[in-house]
């Protein structure tokens, strides 16, 4: 298994990265969110890797963090997201923004990466929902928050007025997890459109 890369940067295109390390050329597919984050051609990178054997060909996949690797490897674990699926995914979400989704049942939000269908994305919530916790996500607290029993009557109200708005269910329950405590239905609604810009 090839844990990681760390050599020179020769080739990107739209998913894929070519490091060389010691004359040798990996090809890595990566997501936008890694690709965006390399350094410019001929300067020295560093990616961890994950590596799909298949019986017809070997493939490596580059990520910029352990958060997204630790994300990715969750993905293929899920009933029907083989690894470029996944890989769609992270290139549509960040690790924050899937565990919002997974968090909030958000399933369009998860369809919007380019092959995933409703029932991948049903699948992705409904085995994801209890595990994207254990990673070191920077929207954690708002992910307890919407993913929590505790969520009030008035809070979940308020979501789905959001929604009915026109926001997505993710975007309103982040909205949602910002606010106070012990808000009504219609203050909760003031506070995400008026403090968080929605």
């Amino acid at each position: 298994m090839i844990y990681s890369v760390k050599g020179t940067l020769v080739y990107t295109d739209l998913n894929t990265a070519v490091i060389d390390v010691g004359g040798i050329g990996f090809k890595c597919f990566c997501s936008t969110r890694t690709l965006a984050q390399l350094p410019p051609l001929n300067k020295e990178v560093f990616l961890l890797t994950f590596m799909n054997v298949r019986e017809d060909a070997i493939e490596l996949y580059g990520f910029c963090d352990k958060t997204e690797l630790d994300c990715y490897k969750l993905l293929i674990d899920v009933k029907g997201v083989g690894p470029k699926a996944a890989m769609s995914i992270l290139s549509t979400l960040t690790p924050d923004r899937l565990a919002l989704a997974v968090a909030s049942k958000d399933f369009k939000a998860i369809q919007a990466a380019p092959g995933i269908g409703r029932k991948s994305a049903e699948m992705v919530v409904l085995e994801l929902k209890d595990k994207l916790g254990s990673l070191d996500l920077d929207g954690a607290d708002v992910v307890d928050s919407v993913g929590s029993a505790e969520v009030t009557s008035s809070k979940k109200d308020a979501i789905d007025a959001l929604v009915s708005l026109g926001y997505s269910q993710s975007d309103a329950a982040k909205a949602i997890a910002k606010a106070g405590k012990d808000m009504s239905t219609e203050d909760l609604i003031k506070y995400a459109l008026t403090h968080l810009g929605l």
